[in-house]
């Protein structure tokens, strides 16, 4: 499980990257070795490896290895906190706007009806 700031900021350093988002973002699909991932992407198989092993750093994905073959997964217990991170600032901000609009109505001049 996620520690909090720490972990939020790691997350995030990570998918600031395009190349790392489009990653997570294959592995939406389902798992998918390295090679697989390579593919579309215009980058070796090196590189790749290196966003790989971030992505698994900050527990955003994990990877498991038969053999030759490197699959990934993504981790959607860390999506999870994410989202409900995501969703607590959402609420605030909801609140913030409900307020603003409930001192805008008090503020404006009641519309005469005709």
């Amino acid at each position: 499980m996620l520690d909090h700031s720490t972990d939020l900021d790691n997350i995030f350093q990570a998918l600031a990257d395009p190349t790392r988002r489009a990653i997570v973002e294959q592995l939406g699909s389902g798992p998918k070795s390295v090679s697989e991932i390579a593919l579309p992407l215009d980058m070796t198989l090196a590189a790749v490896v290196q966003h790989v092993q971030l992505l698994e750093n900050c527990q955003l994905i994990t990877t498991e290895k038969q053999g030759r073959v490197r699959t990934c997964r993504i981790k959607p217990e860390t999506l999870k906190t994410l989202e409900g991170w995501l969703n607590q600032r959402r609420r605030q901000w909801e609140q913030h706007f409900d307020r603003l609009a409930a001192v805008l109505d008090e503020q404006s001049p009641k519309r005469k009806k005709p």
